[in-house]
């Protein structure tokens, strides 16, 4: 008598070195986040869909590899990038049209972002096909939130052009946007596109994220003239790099620590240091930082 065949797998994950099966999918196209450096930085929902998926789009397939493969997902990866976009839309919709469950995926981070997956999804909403958001990683505001700088307005340029002369046109178009910039640059250029920003964009400061979520992340703070004049004269810097940049009239309106006394002295007499500063800042439009520092230095005095 022969054996009864052995029942298919269902699909699932390995995290902490423990096998978890992963939730069914709803058919449509999912777009889903990814690690923009280090792997841990993944959801539950996003490992699952990537397991349940049908296939997984992916920028760059042997990026993706590994970070399937150090979750123990074995789902299969079809490439999807600039240079054969036009190819493959047809026969993905194709696939969505028949009820397929596909996720998509960037080389890192939140997909459609400097990537060619917003023309896909502009098709899929224009057929009525269904696309759900799993969100979770994104460069641009690990970055924002680390530079320093205000956060309640920014705009996202992406890279400039590498030619100074279209990239000080961009820049001089950018300048009176109100709100902090954020752009990606890559390191051969980052000196060049800092000193044109420090000319066309001058007393505002800025901050460079290298590595984000890395071993060798780093951020370096400033006038955009004095970064300029570091990553000029340091030719080490490597890897990928978000560059912001304060709006306009921070720098000139921005009030020195006297000019916050005032206010911080009549919070402090109500409210606990916390809150204060929060107060305060919220009041004033100055990093919370530098609200922080005041209102330290004001608890200290005798």
């Amino acid at each position: 008598m022969s054996a009864s065949p052995t029942a298919p797998r269902p699909p699932g994950y390995v995290a902490f070195g423990l096998r978890a099966e992963a939730e069914p999918l709803s058919p449509g196209l999912h777009v889903v986040a990814t690690p923009i450096g280090n792997l841990r930085d993944i959801s539950f929902r996003a490992l699952s869909t990537l397991a349940a998926a049908d296939a997984v789009l992916a920028e760059d397939t042997r990026t993706s590899k590994t970070l399937l493969a150090h979750y123990g997902i074995t789902t299969p990866l079809l490439p999807y990038h600039e240079h054969n976009a036009a190819q493959m839309r047809p026969k993905i919709l194709d696939r969505l049209r028949a009820g397929g469950k596909l996720a998509l995926i960037s080389d890192a981070g939140t997909p459609l972002v400097s990537d060619p997956g917003y023309k896909l999804v502009a098709e899929l909403v224009a057929e009525g096909l269904p696309v759900t958001g799993v969100p979770g990683p994104s460069a641009v505001l690990a970055a924002l939130v680390l530079a320093g700088l205000p956060t309640d307005r920014f705009f996202f340029e992406g890279f400039l052009p590498p030619k100074a002369a279209a990239r000080r046109g961009r820049l001089t178009e950018l300048a009176a946007i109100p709100g902090t910039l954020v752009f990606f640059e890559s390191p051969r250029r980052l000196a060049g596109m800092l000193g044109d920003a420090a000319a066309i964009l001058p007393g505002r400061s800025g901050a460079v994220a290298r590595e984000l979520t890395k071993f060798h992340e780093t951020v370096r703070r400033g006038p955009l003239a004095e970064l300029a004049a570091h990553y000029d004269a340091d030719e080490a810097a490597r890897g990928e790099i978000v560059v912001i940049v304060s709006p306009p009239g921070a720098a000139e309106n921005a009030p020195g620590g006297e000019a916050l006394d005032a206010p911080l002295r009549a919070a402090l007499r109500e409210v606990s240091l916390k809150e204060a500063v929060a107060r305060v800042a919220a009041q004033t439009g100055q990093p919370r930082r530098a609200v922080y520092a005041r209102a330290l230095e004001l608890t200290r005095e005798p």
